[in-house]
């Protein structure tokens, strides 16, 4: 009966993650919209935008090859089981002994390399900007995500989110200057990652500025939704990410009762459609930046992870 409850309670954290996705965008236009004193579009219009391009034909050029039609869907499941990998309201479930940040990490460079060999296969010039900056932002992005796993297990003492999680909630953590310099680190990959302000702007088509929308420019159809959906859903990732180590608290322990998850469950929506509410406001105070200078934004979280992970390490070897 346990092994019955557990397997539930995933496959509720694996179909929650995918039905918040977009909702938490829409929630982030929504308060862009407010604050730039405009009525904007309705929480549930990500919902429509998606099943309106699922209705719509797929239109694929000519020059297209098999990787082209292959890729919406490989990212689309990458970023799916990353993003059912973290723990979103509860510890220690069925699949939880694979949620670990090497392999999220790896799951998510995956889904990058392959999206930018799409956007280089049809041969446009567009989808080779957006595939060459993809490219340089993510050779700074992936190391600093990784010398932040390193300063978590450092602290931790694992790599697996559930061992991490469980140790942040505890008494044992207290404040410490290198998880500060993670933190700020992770935010800044969160941003970079997700292409949002300052970084780029999802809602533009300038072409001398887009990165994610160059790669994507030649998908219509159900290929466009899904990759839109994958999008929404590494927003999500990076959010429950960020939750799951740092805002720990509500977080249910392994073996908790049922209770216990669904009010962990009700506590990561509220702190989710928080973390929305402030993507909106930073984005709304904050212009976007440029192209050039989103190398030393994004290695400023290379240079705070390494710092931590430093701290650290030189403390531990002093004692």
């Amino acid at each position: 009966m346990a092994v019955i409850i557990d397997l539930i309670f995933q496959l509720l954290q694996m179909a929650l993650v995918i039905a918040v996705a977009p909702l938490l965008t829409g929630l982030v236009r929504a308060t862009k919209a407010r604050l730039m004193r405009r009525r904007g579009p309705p929480l549930i219009q990500p919902y429509r935008d998606l099943v309106r391009l699922a209705r719509k034909e797929a239109v694929v050029a000519d020059s297209a090859s098999w990787l082209f039609r292959f890729v919406p869907y490989l990212v689309f499941g990458a970023t799916w089981v990353a993003a059912a990998l973290v723990p979103t309201f509860a510890t220690g479930l069925l699949f939880s002994w694979s949620a670990d940040l090497i392999a999220i990490v790896a799951l998510l460079g995956a889904a990058r390399f392959f999206l930018a060999l799409a956007g280089l296969d049809i041969g446009t010039s567009f989808g080779g900007i957006g595939s060459s900056r993809e490219a340089l932002f993510g050779a700074l992005a992936e190391p600093a995500m990784i010398v932040i796993v390193f300063t978590l297990a450092l602290v931790a003492g694992s790599t697996q989110l559930s061992t991490v999680a469980a140790y942040m909630v505890s008494s044992n953590v207290g404040l410490r200057v290198s998880l500060g310099m993670a933190l700020v680190a992770l935010i800044i990959v969160a941003i970079a990652e997700n292409g949002r302000i300052p970084v780029d702007n999802p809602a533009t088509h300038l072409e001398l500025t887009m990165v994610h929308e160059a790669m994507i420019l030649e998908y219509s159809g159900r290929h466009l939704a899904v990759i839109e959906l994958a999008a929404m859903l590494k927003l999500v990732l990076y959010v429950s990410l960020i939750i799951c180590v740092f805002v720990p608290w509500g977080l249910a322990i392994a073996d908790a009762s049922v209770a216990d998850r669904l009010l962990g469950a009700l506590l990561y929506l509220i702190k989710l459609a928080v973390a929305g509410v402030a993507l909106g406001v930073f984005e709304t105070s904050i212009a976007k930046m440029r192209v050039f200078r989103v190398p030393d934004f994004v290695g400023a979280a290379l240079m705070l992870g390494f710092l931590g992970a430093l701290l650290l390490f030189v403390s531990r070897t002093l004692k």
